[in-house]
C-alpha cells in the first residue's frame, strides 16, 4: 500500500531525486487534482482562524500549495525538455484549472481579511525582519492581484489571468513547432565551404540521424537551432546557403504556425487586466515592486541607453558596410542581413588575426564545468560533487547508487557547503538540443528548499540548468564556443542565487527577487570567461590537455569590444519593442507586427537590402517566458554587475574575501531585504550608471 501510495505521489512527493519515468501524462491528471483540493482545504482552514497567529496564517499559506507547485513544476519542465502531444493535452486540460485556483486564492476575500487581522495583531510587530518582510509582500500581492475588486471585477480578472496562461502556452507550442517543421539538407561539399570542422560534423552526424547520407556519400543537414544557425550565418563561404538559412528564420511563428493573432490577444488581454487592477499600463503593473518602479522609468532607462549607443551603433554598421564593398569590389548601400554576420566575423579574423573557432578545441564541456564548478567553491565555499545517473527505459529499474534523469544526456550534481558539510542544494543539467526541447537556455528552481528551523534540519534545493548548446560529435565531447561557455556561466550564477539562498521564508527565498534585479548573480558570473586566470582553469585542449595559449586569450580579449555597440543596440531593440507593446498598448493593437516592429525601432537599426519578419513572431521571452514588460532587466542588471564586478576585478577575482561578501549579501538573501540594500550592502554605495558604457569601450 505504501509503495502504490508513492507511485501515485511521484509528482507531489518533496525530494531530491525525483522518479522522472514515472511521471507519466496520466498521472498527472490526478495528482495535479488531488494536489489542488489539498490546497483548496488548507485555505479554507485559514478563512476559519479566529485567532490568528503567524504560524495559522502566513506560515500556513505559504505551505499551502507546496506540493501542487512541486508537481505543477515537475510537468512543465517535463514538457519544455521531453515535449509530447501526451503532455500537451494534459498540460492544456489542467492549466486552467491550475490558474484558476491561484486566482481564486489570490481574490479570496475571507481569506485577505484573516490576513489583513493577522498583520495588524500585536506579536506582529515582534516577527523577524523576514517576517515581516513577508507580510507585507503577501498583502501587497493580494491587492495588485485584486483582493480589493468588487465581485464583477474580480471574476473578470480571473477569467483574463486563465486566458492569458492559455494563449502563452499555445504561443510557445507554435514556435516550437515552426522550429522543428524546418530543415535543410545538402550532399554539396560547396554549399558547405567555409563552415568550421565542429559545424560540419555537427550537421553530418545529424544528417545520419535523420536517414541522409553516408559515410561515403555525407550530407549535412541543417535546422533553426542555434548551433546549427550561428556558424553557417557567420562563415558559410556559400552565399546562398547562408540567405536560405536566414529565409528559414522567418518561418518561426509564422505560416500554419502564424503567432500575430496571438500576438494581438495576449497584449490586449495583459492591458485590460492591468486597467481592472488600477494601473495605467500593463508595463506599470509589472513593474510596480520592481528596482525600477514604473514602466516610463524603465522606458526612460533604455531610451537613455539607445542614445548613449547610436553613434557608436551607427559607424559600426557603416564601417561594415564600407568593408563588404572594399571586399567584394560592388557598390553596397545596404547589406543583406544574411551577410551582416558574415562580413562582422571576417573583419573580425582580419583585424585581431583572431578566429573564434581556434577557441572550440581548448572547452571541452567537461573540463569548462570542472573548472567553473572550483572557481566558485573557492569563492564561496561550496564543494559540488557529481553523481552517477541512469535512464531507465519502461519497467527497468534504477540502479543503486544512481539518480534517475529524463534523458541520457542529463547530468546531476550536490552542492555542499565547505565548512559544515551540509546539503545545500541538488541539479540537474540538460545542454544539448532536441527536437522535442524548446529553444534558449534555462535555470529552473524544481523545489525551493530552507535553512534549519525549529528543531528541523535544512530542505535542500532542488533545481536545473537547460541550454541548446553544441553537441558532442562521434567520441569527443562537446567542444563549446565562448559563447556557449557565457552561456554555462551564466545560467550557473542563477543556480547559485537559489541554492545559496538561506531565507527561512520560501516565498523570498532564491530568485524570488525583483525581475530587474534576477539577473545581476547570472550576469555577473559572465566576467570570469574573460579573466585569464579563470581562462586558464576551464580550458583545456581535447587532444594535449593544455590551457588556451596566452596569445590567444590576448587576441580574444583585444577582439572583445570588437562589434560591441551593435551588440548592445540589438538587446535594447527587444527591450524596446517589449516595453512599448506594453506601455502604449492601444497604439499598436491590430496592426500588422511587421509594421509595429519598424515603426519602434526605426531608430534602432540601419537599412538592410530586405526587411524579414519581426522576431516578436518568436519573441518566446515575452509571451510566453515571464519577461513581459521586463526584458529590460537584461540591461538594468548588467549595468549592476558591470558595477559590481569592478569589486572582484580590484580585489581579486578569486578573494575570497570578496566571493563570501558576495555569498552573504547578495546569493543567500534572496528578496528578504529590498534590491537596492542589498546592492549597498556588497558595494556600500549605490550603483554607477556609467559602469557598463564604461566595460563596452562605449564611454
Amino acid at each position: 500500500m505504501v509503495s502504490d501510495m508513492q507511485d501515485r505521489e511521484e509528482y507531489l512527493e518533496e525530494t531530491q531525486e525525483i522518479a522522472w519515468s514515472k511521471l507519466t501524462a496520466g498521472s498527472a491528471r490526478e495528482q495535479i487534482r488531488e494536489a489542488i483540493e489539498r490546497a483548496k482545504k488548507r485555505v479554507e482552514e485559514i478563512c476559519g482562524i479566529k485567532e490568528p497567529t503567524y504560524e495559522n496564517t502566513y506560515a500556513a499559506l505559504e505551505q499551502s500549495d507546496a506540493e501542487l507547485s512541486r508537481g505543477w513544476l515537475r510537468l512543465t519542465h517535463l514538457q519544455s525538455v521531453m515535449d509530447s502531444p501526451e503532455l500537451r493535452e494534459v498540460i492544456a486540460e489542467l492549466t486552467p484549472e491550475v490558474v484558476a485556483h491561484g486566482m481564486d486564492v489570490l481574490l479570496n476575500e475571507p481569506l485577505y481579511l484573516v490576513l489583513k487581522k493577522a498583520a495588524a495583531q500585536p506579536w506582529a510587530k515582534q516577527l523577524s525582519a523576514v517576517q515581516q518582510r513577508y507580510i507585507s509582500e503577501t498583502l501587497t500581492t493580494f491587492r495588485e492581484n485584486g483582493a480589493e475588486l468588487n465581485a464583477e471585477d474580480k471574476s473578470k480578472v480571473s477569467e483574463l489571468t486563465t486566458e492569458l496562461a492559455r494563449l502563452c502556452r499555445e504561443f510557445g507550442e507554435r514556435v516550437l513547432d515552426s522550429t522543428n517543421a524546418w530543415e535543410y539538407v545538402t550532399s554539396d561539399p560547396e554549399e558547405v565551404a567555409g563552415l568550421p570542422e565542429s559545424a560540419l560534423k555537427a550537421a553530418q552526424q545529424d544528417a545520419r540521424a535523420k536517414s541522409h547520407g553516408s559515410e561515403q556519400r555525407p550530407a549535412w543537414r541543417f535546422t533553426l537551432q542555434f548551433p546549427s544557425v550561428q556558424p553557417v550565418l557567420a562563415y558559410a563561404e556559400n552565399e546562398g546557403l547562408r540567405r536560405r538559412i536566414w529565409e528559414g528564420l522567418q518561418t518561426r511563428g509564422a505560416g500554419k504556425f502564424d503567432t500575430e493573432s496571438l500576438i494581438h490577444d495576449i497584449l490586449r488581454l495583459r492591458e485590460q487586466k492591468a486597467r481592472l487592477l488600477g494601473f495605467a499600463t500593463f508595463s506599470d503593473c509589472a513593474t510596480s515592486r520592481r528596482m525600477a518602479g514604473n514602466g516610463s522609468r524603465a522606458l526612460a532607462f533604455i531610451d537613455r541607453l539607445h542614445d548613449e549607443v547610436k553613434p557608436a551603433y551607427r559607424e559600426e554598421m557603416e564601417t561594415l558596410r564600407l568593408y563588404a564593398e572594399q571586399k567584394t569590389g560592388h557598390s553596397l548601400p545596404t547589406l543583406n542581413p544574411w551577410d551582416v554576420s558574415y562580413w562582422k566575423e571576417k573583419r573580425r579574423r582580419e583585424l585581431y588575426d583572431f578566429d573564434a573557432e581556434q577557441l572550440r578545441p581548448y572547452f571541452p564541456m567537461p573540463h569548462v564545468l570542472r573548472g567553473m564548478f572550483s572557481i566558485y567553491e573557492g569563492l564561496y565555499g561550496i564543494r559540488i560533487s557529481e553523481r552517477p545517473t541512469c535512464c531507465p527505459k519502461a519497467g527497468e529499474s534504477v540502479p543503486m547508487g544512481r539518480v534517475e534523469v529524463w534523458h541520457p544526456d542529463v547530468l546531476y550534481f550536490e552542492i555542499r557547503d565547505a565548512q559544515s558539510e551540509e546539503l545545500l542544494g541538488v541539479f540537474y543539467t540538460d545542454w544539448h538540443p532536441r527536437e522535442t526541447k524548446r529553444a534558449g537556455a534555462w535555470m529552473e528552481c524544481l523545489s525551493c528548499g530552507c535553512p534549519p528551523s525549529n528543531g528541523k534540519g535544512r530542505v535542500p534545493h532542488v533545481a536545473l540548468m537547460c541550454g541548446n548548446l553544441s553537441r558532442p560529435v562521434g567520441d569527443k565531447p562537446a567542444l563549446l564556443n565562448h559563447d556557449e561557455v557565457e552561456t554555462i556561466f551564466h545560467e550557473f550564477g542563477h543556480l547559485l542565487h537559489q541554492a545559496l539562498s538561506d531565507v527561512p521564508v520560501r516565498a523570498l527565498a532564491g530568485c524570488n527577487v525583483a525581475w530587474d534585479f534576477v539577473e545581476l548573480p547570472s550576469q555577473i558570473n559572465e566576467n570570469w570567461t574573460w579573466e585569464p586566470e579563470a581562462l586558464e582553469r576551464i580550458s583545456s585542449h581535447v587532444e594535449t590537455g593544455a590551457p588556451l595559449p596566452p596569445d590567444l586569450t590576448r587576441k580574444m580579449l583585444d577582439a572583445r569590444i570588437y562589434g560591441a555597440a551593435s551588440a548592445f543596440m540589438r538587446q535594447l531593440s527587444f527591450a524596446k519593442l517589449d516595453l512599448e507593446l506594453h506601455t502604449h498598448t492601444n497604439r499598436y493593437l491590430n496592426r500588422p507586427v511587421e509594421e509595429v516592429d519598424r515603426e519602434i525601432l526605426a531608430d534602432y537599426r540601419v537599412p538592410l537590402s530586405r526587411e524579414g519578419k519581426t522576431m516578436l513572431r518568436a519573441f518566446t521571452h515575452i509571451f510566453d517566458g515571464g519577461y513581459e514588460a521586463g526584458y529590460y532587466s537584461y540591461k538594468w542588471a548588467e549595468m549592476l554587475e558591470a558595477d559590481a564586478f569592478s569589486r572582484f576585478a580590484k580585489e581579486g577575482i578569486f578573494n575570497t574575501g570578496t566571493g563570501r561578501d558576495f555569498r552573504r549579501c547578495i546569493l543567500s538573501q534572496g528578496n528578504a531585504r529590498p534590491a537596492a540594500e542589498l546592492f549597498r550592502d556588497f558595494m556600500h554605495r549605490d550603483p554607477d550608471p556609467e559602469a557598463l558604457l564604461r566595460r563596452c569601450g562605449i564611454k
